[in-house]
């Protein structure tokens, strides 16, 4: 099902990594009528502002990518935030699309809603079948709520409301701080920082051995886009980039990237989060969708983003 390019798509989230790249690639398909707004213009944890929002501007496809995002120090300190914050940010916009009757809504969950120890790789079906990670089963739990919600007003209503589960993201619009954010931005932050105070070496956290998967983030509003037009499933879907390396070789692929001289101290009494997390993408790919961005490309436009923001030449 094509979308008409002058659609009325909402974009939750539109100046996050996420929502910025969706928007991003909408506007590159020429889409014209797309809308966003800014938690100063409307705070989504009011229900009642949210409601207001979509008998105003009557949006026709939504794309819930507003959410409080964090790594493992932020979920570990936070958590009442993240669960709370979380379930208020997706029960008011896909409960609200509902009574808006809004044409198809896609929602973004997390490659974390799966067990900490579930056979690898990742199928969709392997959700709530044992423990989560304990170092962020708090934006989790979260995430398989809005991935029910959606499923239940699929059922109940015969809403067209589909979930994705994209692996690890990164790129463009990152958040680059140390203690709330995500593992390969602030691998970025760390080896620019130590390049630039010229330090003999890098300290990180764990072990290194842990095994991750990431994806370039224009690569997933790629999937999104493409799935809003070609997936009407209840079964939430996988998006990966179908490779996976070393926390090791991440880093020693940011420090080349970045440029650093110096060496690699690991800090094995810090966490190392899940041993493995790689998405079995392969329903995606069956659709005929493949990410277009290796790790190294995208690591150097990551790179190149922060540079911008934070450190202009």
């Amino acid at each position: 099902m094509e979308i008409a390019r002058d659609a009325r798509i909402y974009v939750a989230g539109h100046r996050g990594l996420v929502g910025s790249a969706i928007w991003r690639e909408l506007e590159r398909r020429g889409f014209t009528h797309l809308i966003g707004h800014t938690h100063a213009e409307m705070d989504l944890l009011d229900g009642g502002a949210v409601g207001r929002f979509y008998a105003r501007e009557k949006p026709e496809y939504v794309v819930v990518a507003a959410a409080k995002v964090g790594g493992i120090y932020a979920n570990s300190h936070y958590p009442a935030e993240f669960l709370f914050q979380n379930l208020q940010i997706q029960g008011n916009l896909i409960h609200g699309a509902h009574l808006a009757g809004v044409k198809k809504l896609l929602f973004l969950g997390s490659s974390c809603i799966y067990p900490r120890l579930a056979p690898q790789p990742l199928k969709e079906e392997y959700l709530l079948t044992g423990p989560l990670e304990p170092t962020n089963e708090w934006y989790a739990l979260a995430k398989v709520a809005g991935i029910k919600l959606c499923q239940a007003c699929r059922r109940q209503y015969g809403s067209d409301f589909i979930s994705v589960m994209p692996t690890n993201l990164y790129g463009p619009n990152d958040n680059y701080d140390l203690q709330n954010s995500h593992v390969l931005p602030a691998l970025i932050r760390k080896f620019h920082e130590a390049k630039a105070g010229n330090a003999p070496t890098v300290t990180c956290w764990g072990t290194g051995s842990p095994l991750r998967e990431f994806l370039y983030v224009d690569d997933l509003a790629r999937a999104c886009v493409f799935l809003l037009e070609n997936y009407s499933e209840e079964q939430f879907i996988n998006i990966g980039s179908g490779n996976e390396v070393t926390v090791r070789q991440l880093t020693e692929t940011v420090s080349r990237v970045v440029g650093f001289g110096g060496s690699v101290v690991w800090d094995s009494t810090k966490p190392d989060g899940m041993p493995r997390k790689y998405l079995d993408s392969s329903r995606l790919f069956a659709l005929g969708w493949r990410p277009q961005t290796d790790l190294e490309t995208g690591i150097r436009l990551a790179y190149e983003d922060f540079l911008r923001k934070f450190a202009p030449r």
